[in-house]
């Protein structure tokens, strides 16, 4: 097996423990969606259906690109995959740079293809390999090409994953030049690129120059689900790193709330993503009604997919419908009305939005 195959396994079997967990909230507690005591609506009227990046879903979530690279991920991916057909959602994979170095590993990512082939499928490539590091060369359109086409993907996600790389003991900690490398992916894709966080959130000054570089949609992937500092923490310490373990420890859980993020990104004016400690179908609504397209939905799926097929379709169906339920005890029939929705936030949230307001002013 080789060194990433093997960080690609450690990492979904990480991913799935407690001690990947952030230690912050994502802050759904500060949002409080305003209740209908007259509802006025039935909840078989409820349309949960949307059009993402020209493609329609029967219901705004997306199971968030988690794994692939290794032979684990191939029954997990078919799981997922199974789901989003049969559910309407969409799909992303994991980060595809295992089969580009190993095209024995392509199959581990090709299922998810082979069983949503109506699906809206999201490729993944990272931010680091899209400059050099050290001797290795930068991704370049023929990468890209490959990745596409590797999964017949409807748009690809670039994902921003810093403070992994650099806790990760063998991380790629070059980061200059990204922006520009990003601007020139989007040039080079036959497909609409989106720009995804990995759990550290996002500020409104990166979702604004992350649109200035011409992608179509932002994942602002927020503290409050799985943080990939902890796991590169976990696998230090199994390697004997100690500046690993105690980078990790430190940065854990660095970054934004997602409920916050979703405020910050939604600035840049285009179709996000929420992903990060979505743990239910109210906390759905409680996005989408502070500005989400779709919901990014990781470790509870990954954590169905390594019990049973049913287990999956299970677990996202009871999101949906919670997510059904929800619109209807505010009294909203479809998607664009629950957008329009304004909840009240409090807490920590609304101290946030206070003090941004603040700083807008003096600036």
């Amino acid at each position: 097996m080789s060194e990433i195959e093997k960080r690609k396994q450690q990492h979904m079997e990480l991913a799935s423990s407690d001690d990947a967990q952030s230690g912050r909230s994502a802050l759904w507690e500060d949002v409080f969606l305003l209740p209908a005591s007259l509802p006025e609506i039935s909840i078989g009227e409820v349309d949960l259906s949307t059009t993402f990046l020209g493609h329609r879903l029967q219901a705004p979530f997306l199971i968030a690109g988690m794994t692939g690279g290794h032979e684990g991920a191939l029954d997990v991916n078919r799981k997922l995959a199974k789901a989003a057909a049969r559910l309407g959602i969409a799909i992303g994979t994991g980060s595809q740079r295992a089969a580009l170095a190993d095209p024995r590993l392509t199959p581990t990512y090709s299922v998810v293809r082979e069983q949503a082939r109506d699906s809206f499928v999201i490729g993944n490539l990272g931010m680091s390999q899209m400059v050099a590091q050290g001797s290795a060369p930068a991704f370049g359109p023929a990468d890209l090409a490959a990745a596409v086409g590797m999964i017949d993907a409807d748009a690809m996600a670039i994902h921003l994953n810093a403070v992994e790389e650099l806790v990760q003991t063998e991380g790629d900690r070059e980061m200059r030049g990204i922006a520009s490398a990003i601007a020139d992916c989007v040039e080079w894709s036959p497909v609409p690129l989106i720009a995804k966080e990995t759990g550290a959130g996002m500020t409104r000054e990166s979702a604004l120059a992350l649109g200035d570089t011409g992608v179509r949609g932002l994942d602002v992937g927020g503290i409050g689900g799985t943080s990939f500092a902890r796991i590169e923490a976990l696998r230090a310490r199994g390697a004997g790193d100690e500046r690993g373990v105690r980078v990790g420890a430190t940065f854990a859980d660095w970054g934004l709330p997602t409920a916050i993020s979703i405020l910050e990104a939604s600035g840049a004016g285009l179709p996000l993503i929420a992903t990060g400690g979505v743990r239910n179908g109210l906390h759905a609504a409680k996005a989408i009604a502070l500005g989400a397209t779709l919901i990014g939905i990781g470790s509870p799926a990954i954590n169905a997919a390594l019990i049973s097929d049913d287990a999956v379709i299970q677990e996202l169906s009871l999101m949906i419908e919670e997510l059904r339920v929800a619109m209807t005890l505010i009294g909203v029939p479809d998607l664009e009305s629950l957008r329009k929705h304004r909840p009240m936030v409090i807490g920590r949230v609304a101290e946030w939005q206070r003090a941004r307001r603040g700083d807008a002013r003096h600036s």
